[in-house]
């Protein structure tokens, strides 16, 4: 089945460049990323629109603009808009053309586009009104249940919202295993079908889905925060958000050798300048990337 892709962009971030690099020195980091006077650095919230013939699919909605403007300051949203909105305008669509979301997991940066932007005095409410929305088992329940290190990184109210809907499916998978940290096909969604394969990582948060399309090309990973950006391609990047940190690594290593090895590309929706790349790896072992793209407008995979 052909796809096309085309990047949405999102409402864009300013967060700590520390925190998003993790036990990486400045000296290093700041090469890649250029922090302002307080540390921060640009950040992207992209999505990717997936458009298979019948079909229009959304993988992930960015940070959006529900946050009430003190947290917006606190938490670095650039634009007090509903940006990702603005930019699915600019294709011609609106929520309602949305057949599926694709959420990789339920933390505000990747699911709280699904809301309407911050009213004074109104509830959030919830966007994409037709669509099916599609979440692991694994971050479900972390977001109903958060662990008190992550908790501020869920919208409280948006599970709730999303069973209300009566469009919801939790997509069950195994969970990692030492021999298998992250399995490559393990999940399967109804909704999207067999032309679908779903990578499952426990490193960043528990249960982080990340969608592979068979494009002809090779295949394209929909990098989400294992890794959001050209930058943490290399092997001993993390961001200090991450759960588990070894277990990261040890399950990036695996999806980086598979897209190595098919000749496939990854979609980054951290990366402030690159929305897709092709993954390489030197003699020496160590991966890279080429063919930057800066935006998808209805490219075959």
């Amino acid at each position: 089945m052909p796809f096309t892709l085309s990047s949405i962009m999102g409402n864009r971030q300013k967060l700590d460049g520390g925190a998003m690099f993790g036990h990486a020195p400045r000296a290093l980091w700041e090469r890649w990323a250029p922090p302002d006077e307080k540390n921060r650095i640009d950040l992207a919230c992209r999505a990717l629109l997936v458009d298979d013939g019948q079909r229009k699919i959304l993988l992930e909605t960015g940070i959006g603009a529900f946050f009430p403007p003190a947290l917006r300051e606190r938490y670095g949203v650039v634009e007090d808009r509903h940006v990702l909105l603005a930019s699915l305008a600019e294709r011609g669509l609106t929520p309602g053309d949305i057949d599926v979301v694709l959420l990789s997991h339920l933390h505000f940066d990747h699911a709280g586009g699904l809301l309407s932007a911050w009213e004074d005095g109104k509830a959030p409410r919830l966007l994409f009104d037709r669509a099916t929305f599609i979440v692991g088992r694994a971050a479900w329940e972390r977001a109903k249940h958060p662990h008190g290190r992550d908790q501020a990184s869920f919208i409280p109210e948006l599970p709730d919202l999303l069973e209300q809907s009566g469009r919801l499916e939790i997509v069950d998978h195994p969970e990692p295993t030492a021999d298998a940290p992250m399995v490559l096909a393990p999940a399967q969604s109804v909704t999207l079908g067999s032309d679908w394969r779903l990578h499952v990582s426990y490193g960043h948060t528990p249960g982080l889905l990340l969608a592979e399309i068979q494009g002809t090309q090779g295949p394209v990973v929909f990098g989400g925060d294992l890794v959001p950006g050209r930058p943490w391609v290399h092997r001993s990047i993390h961001m200090g958000y991450d759960r588990y940190p070894e277990l990261l690594l040890d399950e990036k290593i695996r999806l980086l050798d598979h897209l190595v090895q098919a000749g496939g590309r990854l979609f980054f929706t951290h990366d402030d300048a690159c929305a897709m790349a092709r993954i390489t790896c030197d003699e020496r072992g160590r991966f890279g990337s080429t063919h930057d793209q800066a935006a998808l407008v209805e490219v075959q995979a």
